[in-house]
C-alpha cells in the first residue's frame, strides 16, 4: 500500500507547519532543510507557490500523486466550489474520519488502524483508507479492539476536541458523519485556490 515513508521532520521545515503533528525539529531549526536553508530564499514564482500548497494538502492527508490528481477531477466535475469540494473530499476519507473522531491521534496511525481491521463502517470491517466515507454512515472500533491501547489513549487525550460535521458515542465508541463539512470547519492551512489554479494551467 503506497505512502510517504521519508522523514517527517524536513516536510514539515519545508512548509514551516507541523504537517504531521507537533514536531520539536520546527522549534529547533525555524527553517527549510538543506545547505541553504539559512540563507536568503529569493522570492519563489507564482507556479512553485501554487505547486507547494498542492504538496503541503498531499502530505497533511497521506495521499499520493495519482490520488490526489484523481481527487481533483472527482471534485472538478462535482457542483460547488472545485477547491472547497476537494477538500470535502480529503475529509471524508476514512483514515481522515478515524482522525477526527479521536480514535487516532495522527492520520498516519489511523490509516494503521483501518489497514490493520480495527475500524469498521456500518458494522462491517472495512481496512480501505481511502474509503469514502458518506453522510449517515457510521464509523466505529471493531469490538476485538476496543480495549487497543493505542485507542483508548487517543481517545482519552481528544475527549474535548469534537468537529460540527462529526457525532461521536463515546459508550459505544462510534461516531457518525452527520454532514459535509464547511470551508470554514476544516482547521487545515490550505489554501486550495492555489491548488486549482496550478491544475487549471
Amino acid at each position: 500500500m503506497a505512502r510517504y515513508t521519508g522523514p517527517r521532520a524536513k516536510i514539515a521545515r519545508r512548509f514551516n507547519e507541523p504537517i504531521f503533528g507537533p514536531s520539536k525539529a520546527l522549534q529547533k531549526k525555524a527553517y527549510p532543510p538543506g545547505q541553504h536553508g539559512r540563507g536568503r530564499r529569493k522570492k519563489q514564482s507564482e507556479y512553485a507557490v501554487q505547486l507547494m500548497e498542492k504538496q503541503k494538502a498531499k502530505y497533511t492527508y497521506g495521499v499520493l500523486e495519482r490520488q490526489f490528481s484523481n481527487l481533483f477531477d472527482k471534485a472538478s466535475r462535482r457542483s460547488g466550489i472545485t477547491g472547497e469540494v476537494l477538500l470535502q473530499l480529503l475529509e471524508s476519507r476514512l483514515d481522515n474520519a478515524v482522525f477526527r473522531l479521536g480514535i487516532s491521534s495522527s492520520r498516519r496511525g489511523a490509516r494503521q488502524l483501518v489497514s490493520h481491521k480495527h475500524i469498521t463502517v456500518n458494522g462491517e470491517v472495512v481496512n480501505v483508507p481511502s474509503f469514502h466515507v458518506k453522510i449517515g454512515d457510521v464509523v466505529g472500533v471493531r469490538e476485538k479492539s476496543k480495549s487497543l491501547e493505542a485507542i483508548t489513549d487517543s481517545l482519552a487525550a481528544t475527549a474535548t476536541k469534537k468537529y460540527a460535521w462529526l457525532e461521536w458515542d463515546a459508550a459505544e465508541m462510534h461516531g457518525k458523519m452527520i454532514a459535509v463539512p464547511q470551508r470554514d470547519e476544516i482547521p487545515e492551512n490550505i489554501q486550495e485556490q492555489l491548488i486549482v489554479e496550478l491544475y487549471s494551467k
